[in-house]
């Protein structure tokens, strides 16, 4: 898929090289909003887990929506007492807003989240985040609609997650298994590019995000897992479940429009060097032929209507001209879209241009085989003339693929390369400034996890911004150039 307007696609996976330097490998957003009483137990769990397990840097990042009870100082013990424990406070609720904000400030390679509670059991943390260190994968799932998970909870949670799966795959054919899990994790260099087409705040973040990455081509690992339902969990399912209805809706007619520009989004052929020193190769040809020959076919029956019609009331002629004119326009649409994957509104005027030529010379083909036709015989039956029709067109189909490929959408991904937005993460402690050092490849060496005697100083207060504004100043700009503002960041009827 690409658009005239994109600035440019994602560069190959690449696996992290290994090696030691000051960023953090992993970092575990924990998005939490008045737990006062899960939030110390589950970071000391989490870290202790990471430091038993993990074998490189890792950042474990509490983001606070706008807590109301004690939440903001039992983050800032945390924050104080352990090394690798952050504190971000958001005054806005919605765990969608505060991943967009943690995420795009964040300097680590690569980025995850997971609930408070803590359901999902954190011996698959390493397997999350493994394809994506790798480069064998862009993004990774927990999901507990997988054959090998064991999954504890109730009925009706059951049924609705199950629903909910079901409806994706009905209206948005989407084809991960669990939009919902709260355990999932992304590279930083797709969540640069992702996040700003991302628009929902709160719990369809997660669903809008895979769906935008699946339909962009980017790869999506799953991993089974172990989840314990929380009894106590304070999400509201009525209204989070209409909330999530109106996404879908609002995705689904998005995707229809093409007005997304995924192709931003997608990957060169071939992740492996060798693939990408492969020069004139046609890109997409199967798939732009399978394309062709569905809308070509459609498009024959459309014009074959057409001109049973107007043959009642006019000449074999005049009613050839016309059925192939309106379906010519309808074609050249539709292989727009559909074949050649060209989105938006740019260039449509030219591109119907250069179809009616095309449409000329077809045309040319069908009305001199009628005239041929006529000659042979003075009154040709309706079957003749359709059954030579046929026949022409189809050779004018050969030839309206061949222009259409080479001229009319023609492959231009290549030259459409824009530049890549860094999101620069700088702390107002010195005990979390980062030094990025020299590097020739996408990406710093991996940092080795420090040594278990280094301390920092512990922290007086606790760091405080709004979305989109660190305490320095310096994360702001940097934000901005990542995701636009939208007017419902602010909506005060967001009530998550």
């Amino acid at each position: 898929m690409r658009t005239d307007s994109s600035p440019g696609t994602l560069p190959a996976r690449e696996h992290l090289p290994a090696g030691d330097a000051g960023t953090p490998v992993l970092d575990v957003v924990v998005p939490v909003y008045n737990e006062e009483k899960d939030l110390r137990p589950c970071v000391l769990r989490l870290h202790e887990h990471l430091t038993r397990t993990f074998p490189y840097a890792f950042r474990i990042t509490i983001a606070d929506n706008a807590s109301t009870d004690t939440t903001p100082q039992v983050a800032a013990r945390l924050e104080a007492e352990i090394p690798e424990v952050t504190n971000f406070r958001l005054e806005q609720k919605g765990r969608g807003r505060a991943l967009r904000t943690v995420w795009s400030a964040s300097d680590a390679p690569v980025l995850a989240y997971m609930d408070v509670d803590l359901s999902t059991d954190l011996n698959a943390l390493l397997p999350l985040v493994a394809p994506l260190i790798s480069g064998h994968s862009d993004l990774a799932i927990g999901s507990r609609l997988a054959r090998s998970s064991r999954v504890v909870r109730g009925p009706k949670r059951e049924f609705i997650s199950r629903a909910y799966n079901l409806i994706l795959r009905g209206s948005l054919q989407a084809r991960f298994s669990d939009a919902q899990c709260g355990f999932k994790a992304i590279r930083r260099d797709v969540a640069q590019v992702l996040l700003p087409l991302v628009e929902d705040t709160g719990w369809f973040f997660d669903t809008e995000m895979l769906v935008l990455a699946e339909r962009a081509g980017l790869r999506i690992h799953e991993v089974p897992v172990d989840w314990v339902d929380d009894p106590d969990s304070t999400v509201h399912i009525v209204k989070t479940a209409t909330d999530d209805l109106k996404g879908v809706w609002r995705i689904g007619k998005a995707l229809t429009t093409g007005s997304l520009p995924l192709d931003r989004l997608t990957r060169p052929f071939g992740d492996d060097p060798r693939d990408r020193e492969i020069k004139d190769v046609p890109k997409g040809l199967a798939r732009q032929l399978v394309g062709f020959c569905v809308v070509g076919g459609l498009s024959t029956l459309f014009y074959l209507a057409l001109y049973s019609v107007f043959r009642q009331f006019s000449g074999s002629q005049l009613a050839n001209a016309l059925a192939l004119l309106v379906s010519a326009v309808a074609n050249t649409a539709a292989n727009r879209r559909l074949t050649f994957g060209v989105r938006g509104r740019g260039g449509a005027v030219r591109h119907q241009a250069q179809g009616l030529v095309v449409f000329g010379i077809g045309l040319a083909l069908t009305s001199g085989s009628l005239a041929a036709l006529n000659a042979a015989t003075s009154d040709p039956a309706h079957s003749t003339e359709l059954a030579v029709l046929i026949a022409a067109n189809l050779a004018a189909t050969v030839l309206r693929f061949l222009l259409f490929r080479a001229w009319v959408f023609p492959d231009r991904g290549d030259c459409a390369e824009g530049p890549t937005a860094v999101a620069a993460h700088r702390a107002s402690s010195p005990a979390h400034s980062t030094v990025i050092p020299q590097r020739t490849g996408p990406y710093a060496p991996l940092p080795q996890r420090p040594a278990p005697h280094q301390t920092r100083t512990a922290y007086d207060t606790t760091t405080q911004f709004r979305a989109g504004e660190a305490a320095d100043g310096t994360w702001r700009d940097a934000t901005m150039r990542l995701q636009p503002v939208r007017t419902h960041d602010t909506d005060p009827r967001d009530a998550r």
